[in-house]
């Protein structure tokens, strides 16, 4: 049995389809990257996932059922990122990470000693050491991203949902945050799904791509083994003509690199002078 199983979803705006009966799974320790054009559906399928959006299909999370759960129960299983947070009141950066316990307490229940050294140091991981008592609203929009991520992965969720997260982060913020994912999926069973706008994250980062090419159309990809023609071919129906490169980093670690390409220069066959060093 999959750890996390998507079978024919289907979800809209308006009565209009956005996607149609896409299906796959995920293992667990798993992170997968959802790449799409603008408007391929990326969002809606993140928030159909969660419950946000009423569905056709049904998902799965090792066995349970996700449909019909109580948003209560739903959160205590997936932890749901948004590109924006929605907070828009004064509220101490510390509080915004203590939120993600809310649904493991009662009436007025106040979060735990345990439950605030989890969450300091959630706030250390993600680069806010020593915020946590600074104003949400007071932190850039970066900032605020990286305390929202704190906030689930403290919460004890096994399976994230985050909806480009690297939208609002610098160079740096970004590669710190997927290797904070690839971390966090790596203890226990856990697994993450992520749109992501950077395909060069993605290619690097993630274990498995979900490319979103029409309403029900997926492909599935495996950057770590495929061959680079296969992906080429496949991303290009995203992004137009590109061609993807092995490099060596410093320290001899391999990264893939894509490029932007002329149509004339696919056309011509693959050039042999681009050569990464």
């Amino acid at each position: 049995m999959s750890f996390f199983t998507v079978s024919d979803l289907s979800a809209g705006y308006g009565g209009r389809s956005v996607i149609e009966k896409l299906s796959f799974h995920l293992e667990e320790g798993c992170v997968l990257g959802i790449l799409g054009a603008n408007g391929s559906g990326k969002t809606t399928l993140l928030k159909a996932i969660c419950g946000i959006l009423p569905h056709g299909g049904s998902c799965a999370l090792e066995g349970i059922p996700l449909d019909g759960l109580s948003p209560r129960k739903l959160a205590r299983l997936c932890g749901y990122i948004p590109q924006r947070s929605g907070i828009s009141i004064d509220i101490s950066v510390l509080d915004v990470v203590l939120m993600g316990f809310n649904p493991q307490l009662g009436l007025l229940e106040a979060p735990s000693p345990k439950m605030k050294q989890d969450a300091l140091r959630a706030l250390e991981l993600t680069g806010l050491a020593g915020m946590a008592g600074k104003n949400y609203l007071h932190l850039s929009e970066g900032q605020k991203q990286l305390c929202i991520l704190a906030r689930t992965l403290a919460s004890g969720s096994r399976l994230l949902l985050l909806d480009e997260p690297e939208s609002s982060l610098d160079f740096r913020y970004r590669y710190r945050m997927l290797e904070l994912l690839r971390d966090w999926t790596a203890k226990g069973r856990r697994a993450v799904l992520t749109s992501l706008h950077d395909p060069s994250l993605a290619l690097n980062y993630c274990d498995r791509l979900l490319l979103l090419t029409g309403p029900d159309t997926c492909r599935l990809l495996l950057p770590g083994s495929d061959p680079l023609e296969k992906m080429e071919k496949e991303l290009s129906l995203i992004y137009g003509s590109i061609s993807l490169h092995r490099c060596r980093e410093r320290n001899g670690a391999e990264r893939l690199v894509m490029l932007k390409e002329k149509e004339e220069e696919i056309n011509a066959g693959r050039d042999e002078n681009h050569i990464c060093g």
